[in-house]
């Protein structure tokens, strides 16, 4: 055996992020040689805000072997086609952010511009109407597409909601069954440094045991036990861009049938989230304490709830932004330890899983080579700072300014990355996104056009192309979308027949009605 193998990874947090990071290093790690323990304590809380995701989730779960049915039983999971944003480019305006992508290409002219050519020349519907997944959504309706599935319906991309702390034991109990990880049971109250060179050498939990370790993942929360109050990584706050700091949530009993997205709704001081479960509905309100107290926020959330209370509400408190190294020395941190960017478009759940991606590709020995080091953290940059954009543009591109809150956000300064992404998108409807492993050209589309961010012009090359033919062209693919989504299973049922939280699974299959559907026996495309 190589004498710098790394063989003690040591965890230290549970919940989604430390599950998430013990399940995926047991399945890279597994040589009989590696050692991979997780501590966690019953007297610690999980945050368990997000509770959202978008499809990258998907291959993740495939990575390790889940079977989609079970893990949605698992979790009281449904699926989620993309979020319905109400009140946010204006009061009264909706728009939908939808996974997928918008038409088709035309002889290597986006869609987008094409539609953008078009509605010059006549009044169009908004550009959900050519994504399958918005017009699936629209109507309430689901289907899992195989791996063959005829377009359009191949375009139809999803992800999850479900209850993030069911997740976390949900991987716990999966990876529990490998045999490879160890759970600790204990509260740390030390870590203990190397004299020669600061690297973390062991914690000591409160009842005595000492744990050492070469590797340490810290999914310890905001508090960043390791990365922070141990090794002092640093912090940079973004707070100035995204003053949102607070967040109330709650359950409610579900009013009707699970919808298949998310909804943002904006209000005076902050947004609401409307997250539906198969067996209750997650709410909660994010703001800004510059803007708006406690009890505000609180009165608004419960005036605008759908059904009973199952819960009382809780109150949550956080920074935006991320740390400034996130592996330092011998210690990586994931998940709220690492940054956090609020749950507007659902990212947290995937920062975590990029990291562990990142770690795996970037795996690293005793020595902990610099390079493999330095480069995790600018990947790790790049992320944060495209997903910190991202969030930022639905606040600033915004009409809003009946609240001092949205005359803020309305009005600051943004990054210059940010408004150099707007000045091209305003222009000709140009939109780069080379390199960039989340939210791709439909979604920026979706964001900018939903909030009113509509270019002056669009691309020459669409000028090369007959209007006539892309009219047509552009009138079949939207009545194709439409003609799909009305022959797909309303949400509910796909649920009921895949993967019911009370009810044993069933035989039955849509597929002759629409090919291309997976039957209901599970699995991912």
């Amino acid at each position: 055996m190589n004498e710098h193998v790394i063989q003690n990874i040591v965890i230290v947090g549970g919940g989604t992020a430390g599950w998430m990071a013990a399940a995926a290093l047991s399945r890279f790690l597994n040589n009989g040689t590696t050692q991979i323990r997780l501590i966690e304590s019953e007297e610690i809380g999980t945050v368990g805000v997000g509770e959202a995701t978008i499809p990258p989730i998907i291959n993740f779960n495939a990575m390790l072997g889940i079977n989609e049915n079970d893990f949605l039983r698992a979790t009281q999971g449904t699926f989620k086609l993309g979020i319905e944003f109400v009140n946010w480019g204006a009061i009264g305006e909706r728009y939908f952010h939808p996974f997928g992508q918008h038409g088709h290409d035309l002889h290597g002219v986006q869609f987008h511009q094409l539609y953008l050519r078009e509605r010059k020349r006549r009044v169009l519907q908004d550009i959900s109407a050519w994504s399958m997944s918005s017009v699936a959504a629209a109507h309430g309706r689901f289907g899992r597409p195989g791996a063959n599935a005829p377009a359009p319906l191949n375009e139809l991309f999803y992800a999850f909601h479900f209850d993030a702390s069911l997740y976390a034991r949900f991987l716990r109990d999966f990876t529990a069954r490998s045999g490879i990880v160890q759970r600790i049971e204990g509260k740390i109250v030390d870590v203990r440094l190397r004299d020669a060179d600061g690297f973390v050498e062991a914690v000591t939990l409160a009842d005595g045991r000492v744990v050492a370790g070469d590797l340490f993942i810290d999914c310890s929360g905001f508090r960043g036990l390791l990365i922070e109050q141990a090794l002092g990584s640093g912090y940079e706050d973004w707070s100035h861009w995204l003053p949102a700091d607070r967040a109330i949530a709650v359950p409610t009993e579900l009013a009707g049938p699970p919808d298949p997205f998310t909804r943002s709704t904006a209000h005076p001081i902050g947004w609401q989230w409307r997250i539906p479960l198969q067996q209750r509905m997650g709410n909660g309100i994010v703001y800004s304490s510059r803007f708006a107290d406690d009890d505000t926020a609180e009165r608004t959330l419960l005036a605008n709830l759908e059904g009973p209370m199952l819960a009382d509400p809780r109150r949550l408190t956080f920074t935006t932004g991320r740390r400034k190294a996130s592996w330092t020395k011998n210690v990586i941190a994931m998940g709220l330890s690492s940054g956090f960017v609020e749950p507007l478009e659902s990212t947290s759940i995937h920062m975590v899983q990029a990291a562990i991606s990142k770690l795996i590709a970037l795996f690293p020995d005793k020595r902990f080579d610099p390079i493999e080091r330095d480069e995790f953290n600018n990947q790790m940059r790049d992320l944060y700072e495209d997903v910190r954009d991202f969030i930022i543009l639905h606040y600033h591109a915004t009409k809003r300014g009946d609240s001092p809150f949205w005359d803020y956000v309305r009005t600051m300064e943004i990054p210059e990355t940010l408004q150099r992404k707007i000045a091209l998108f305003r222009g000709k409807g140009r939109v780069f996104r080379e390199g960039y492993d989340l939210f791709g050209t439909p979604s920026w589309v979706a964001v900018m056009l939903g909030q009113n961010i509509v270019p002056d012009d669009y691309e020459p090359v669409v000028d090369a192309l007959d209007e006539a033919k892309v009219a047509e062209a552009i009138e079949e693919m939207r009545q194709a979308y439409l003609r799909i989504a009305e022959q797909l299973p309303t949400h509910a049922e796909f649920i009921a027949k895949t993967a019911p939280v009370e009810t044993p699974v069933q035989s039955f299959s849509f597929a002759d009605e629409v090919p291309g559907i997976l039957p209901f026996t599970g699995g991912t495309r």
